[in-house]
């Protein structure tokens, strides 16, 4: 970046922000990098494929750029390629107005770093980022009856005890599976299942119809693929349906990765899973 101006990295940076400033639930890289195009006009140098990491000179920008947002505390980057912006964040965009100062400012946070180190992490983000694009679109295209087949060994794993789980041919109903607490029911408490892998988010409604299925000493768990509304989201969270756990993709790969090495080898291999080690450098 060094025929680069401050100003126009600090445009770039702002930009970030803008498209993410309503987005509480943040944004996937992907998508933030592909709205730049739309917010700025770039020039053909920025929209140059650079050589170096096969991707447009602007998105090379934006990345490396952005690392000291995050260690300034302004952004937050998941694992899953999500951004965020963090409240310090938006203090930070409502004191430096200007975009020059809002760039300074973040590089003092992060402090003078090795020029590899940037690069490094960009490299790193970017394998994080695909790894989960690829694990998210395995979970969408698996069919109905193996997800239930892995919420019942997660479950296991977490040493509960599955006794039954609705065959291929049930009609879709509310359960796709009942779990135990003990190994022979003695205690009485169930938790019941259900899986919608659709695609489509699941509702307040149906939190609510799914609630009317369990019985007393019931607990509920949904598995959905398509996530949940936001409403539903708010719903849960705020107390009101403390009997039902929600599991999107990502809440439910991380329990599946939590509990890898206890699921059995038939398991693992419907979401098979490979440690990756990259350079470490402190950040």
């Amino acid at each position: 970046m060094s025929n680069l101006t401050i100003k126009r990295v600090g445009e770039l940076l702002r930009s970030v922000f803008e498209i993410l400033w309503d987005k509480p639930d943040g944004l996937t890289a992907k998508e933030v990098l592909s709205l730049i195009p739309i917010t700025n006009q770039l020039s053909e140098d920025e929209l140059r494929y650079s050589s170096k990491s096969n991707l447009p000179r602007y998105e090379r920008i934006v990345r490396l750029a952005t690392i000291p947002l995050v260690h300034a505390g302004w952004l937050l980057k998941t694992e899953k390629g999500r951004w965020y912006i963090t409240e310090e964040g938006y203090q930070a965009c409502r004191r430096f107005v200007n975009v020059q100062d809002f760039y300074k400012e973040a590089m003092r946070l992060y402090e003078a770093r090795k020029q590899a180190v940037p690069e490094s992490i960009m490299v790193m983000e970017i394998a994080q980022e695909a790894a989960w694009g690829q694990i998210e679109s395995h979970l969408r295209q698996l069919h109905h009856t193996k997800l239930q087949t892995m919420l019942a060994e997660l479950l296991r794993a977490m040493d509960y005890h599955p006794s039954w789980i609705a065959p291929p041919e049930k009609e879709r109903g509310h359960i796709d599976l009942i779990a135990f607490v003990d190994p022979i029911g003695a205690k009485g408490q169930r938790i019941i299942g259900q899986i919608k892998h659709r695609g489509q988010a699941v509702t307040l409604e149906g939190i609510r119809s799914f609630l009317s299925t369990l019985g007393p000493n019931d607990y509920g768990v949904i598995f959905s693929i398509g996530g949940f509304t936001n409403e539903a989201m708010q719903a849960l969270a705020s107390g009101n349906f403390q009997k039902i756990t929600s599991l999107n993709s990502g809440a439910f790969f991380d329990l599946w990765k939590q509990y890898y090495n206890q699921l059995n080898r038939e398991a693992q291999d419907l979401l098979p899973l490979k440690i990756i080690y990259f350079l470490s450098k402190d950040q």
